[in-house]
């Protein structure tokens, strides 16, 4: 009988990572659950075991070196890695940006992708069809004001992708690149404005159905896989209502 394939989903806490681990993990892989909130994953993974599917949880700092390749010392074959962690802070213009702000988006979106794309290429290699899915955003192909530290990072992020494309051509490991654009999660806006609920509000107001979480996991595993021989390089996905990052229809 062949093992259960294992998929990793980073940033598994909330928002995108956790529907991506229940998409696929209704899609019949052993997921694992990494974030830094352990209570989080953990509940998670409890809610999946609950329904009969496989999970587990192990709590993970991606911008901390040594712990993912401690953490990548438990793989030896891997299907799946779901590069999600990240997020945005602050949306000032460049002229005033806080330093420490764009370079903790670029430690967690950039150099934590990194970390966790190189210490576990071996194991997605030697599972003969592995895929890399690197989560970036719409902001990783075009700017817009007060972006500008998110935009840089998202752009590392496509940039890191489009080169290990290039340069692991040939060997058995696809690297699909998902850029979502407005979607509407529990967490996102909110973190962005630092709690400031009212100002999170506003970024989706009057929009007639932003995306959710689900609509961005169901791109990523609510699908049969395409065949091994086929790479799907970027998908954006965007409302309906969202042409660009700059032009969105609303209803106010």
């Amino acid at each position: 009988m062949a093992a259960t394939p294992i998929a990793v989903v980073t940033g598994a806490s909330s928002g995108i990572g956790a529907a991506t681990a229940r998409t696929l993990a209704a899609e019949g892989f052993r997921v694992v659950l990494t974030a830094r909130r352990k209570d989080r994953i953990e509940a998670l993974a409890a809610e999946l075991t609950d329904a009969g599917h496989q999970a587990t949880a192990y709590a993970l700092d991606v911008t901390d070196r040594a712990a993912v390749d401690e953490f990548a010392t438990a793989f030896r074959s891997l299907a799946v890695l779901v590069n999600n962690a990240g997020g945005a802070l602050g949306a000032d213009p460049v002229a005033t940006g806080d330093p420490a702000d764009w370079r903790q988006m670029y430690e967690t979106n950039v150099i934590g992708t990194l970390n966790v794309t190189q210490a576990l290429l071996p194991a997605l290699t030697a599972s003969g069809d592995g895929t890399i899915v690197i989560l970036s955003s719409t902001a990783a192909l075009s700017s817009y004001e007060g972006g500008g530290g998110y935009v840089a990072a998202k752009h590392g992020e496509h940039v890191l992708a489009e080169t290990l494309r290039l340069e692991i051509v040939g060997t058995p490991v696809r690297v699909i690149e998902v850029a979502p654009g407005m979607v509407r999660t529990e967490e996102f806006a909110t973190t962005r404005f630092r709690g400031d609920t009212e100002k999170a509000a506003k970024v989706y107001a009057g929009v007639d159905a932003p995306l959710t979480a689900e609509d961005v996991a169901d791109t990523i595993g609510g699908a049969p896989p395409p065949p091994p021989h086929v790479n799907i390089d970027l998908l954006v996905v965007r409302p309906r209502a969202q042409a660009s990052n700059t032009k969105v229809h609303r209803t106010l």
